[in-house]
């Protein structure tokens, strides 16, 4: 079972009752095309709009469960301008463009449900005007967009091998003051270097590392198996390679994981992580694993490193060495548009090495 989608699906049957019953209609109808994780997402947005509703005096629902179809349908153009103003300005609802987008997305996929496709029973639309027909949504992430953001905030060919070897011996250095840290990198150095060694040579999401399981991993074949993200079957997990260069980080951490982390038989996890008070290992968090990475990133002087960075910095030294199908494949993308970035990329960097080449001669 995968964990997060697990965790997302509770998550969601606790929302869904403080949703109007309409709403709760649309995410029944959503519910065997989208994953738990994508329509717990849908509920938020929804909850940030109608509660935006009631605060403007839209609505004159008491909670967020009452506001009606009624005061959808008369809504105006003005109020869904107001709305974005809200998203873009407000400091507790600051959004980017991107963010922006999506939540609008969002609320044009639901009233267009309400509108085109869920009927009363007389066979009419349950929402007779939609207001969010009218609304333009730019699309705000195009693959050269996103490669021109990216730039310089990749770890670039030798980086990667500079960066896995801070993480395994010098960050030891820059906290030998702090004893604390410093028991904490000794007990988790081995695991921290193998996670992110797993991301720089496979280039998986953070979602699918965490959901790995020991027996996911065949070290022999060089093959994780992953629940990808966008599929809806629990029970099926793609094959996908990662490099020979994790294989020894990997060895080295399964070596120590049973005896270092407490890990008992019925834990399955791959990487696990001792809770303060707890005895046991556990399965690593999405946060954690996120928060690792940024712990070192800011010490080896790249803040604006990431999980999804390092990703990416995986995705484009693959694409250069091989095509944007396979890319795509290893990626685990929907559409080979996504993968475009890389290609976007990979101009740069070529364009960088050509520079170099003509520097050393």
């Amino acid at each position: 079972m995968n964990i997060i989608k697990q965790k997302d699906r509770l998550e969601l049957d606790k929302k869904i009752p403080t949703m109007p019953w309409f709403i709760e209609k649309f995410i029944n109808y959503k519910l065997p095309d989208l994953s738990p994780s994508s329509l717990l997402e849908y509920i938020r947005d929804y909850d940030t709009f109608l509660r935006w509703l009631m605060a403007e005096g839209l609505s004159s629902a008491s909670d967020v469960r009452h506001v009606t179809l009624l005061e959808l349908e008369q809504l105006h153009m003005d109020s869904i301008d107001g709305y974005r103003m809200f998203l873009s300005t407000y400091k507790e609802e600051r959004n980017s463009k991107t963010t922006i987008s999506r939540k609008l997305s969002s609320l044009r996929s639901l009233f267009h449900y309400l509108s085109q496709i869920a009927e009363d029973e007389q066979f009419y639309p349950l929402l007779k005007r939609n207001v969010m027909a009218k609304v333009s949504i730019k699309r705000t992430h195009k693959p050269k967009d996103t490669a021109a953001k990216l730039e310089g905030k990749l770890l670039q060919e030798e980086e990667i091998s500079e960066f896995m070897h801070y993480v395994k011996q010098q960050y030891e250095t820059d906290i030998a003051s702090n004893k604390q840290a410093l028991y904490s990198y000794e007990l988790n150095k081995t695991r921290d270097a193998c996670i992110i060694s797993f991301i720089l040579h496979s280039g998986l999401r953070v979602s699918e590392l965490v959901n790995l399981n020991v027996d996911d991993v065949d070290v022999k074949k060089k093959l994780a198996h992953v629940y990808r993200k966008g599929r809806n079957d629990d029970n099926f997990k793609t094959p996908v390679y990662f490099r020979q260069e994790a294989v020894e980080d990997l060895q080295a951490y399964l070596m120590l994981r049973e005896t270092r982390y407490k890990a008992q038989k019925r834990e399955k996890a791959l990487f696990l992580a001792i809770a303060n008070g707890k005895n046991e290992g556990a399965r690593m968090t999405k946060r954690a694993i996120q928060e690792m990475v940024i712990k070192y990133a800011k010490r080896f002087g790249k803040p604006y490193l990431s999980v999804h960075k390092l990703r990416h910095s995986f995705a484009t030294d693959y694409y250069l060495r091989n095509d944007i199908y396979k890319t795509q494949e290893q990626l685990g993308h929907a559409s080979p548009e996504t993968t475009q970035i890389y290609a976007h990329l990979t101009d740069k960097t070529m364009a960088l090495a050509i520079d170099r080449t003509k520097e050393n001669e």
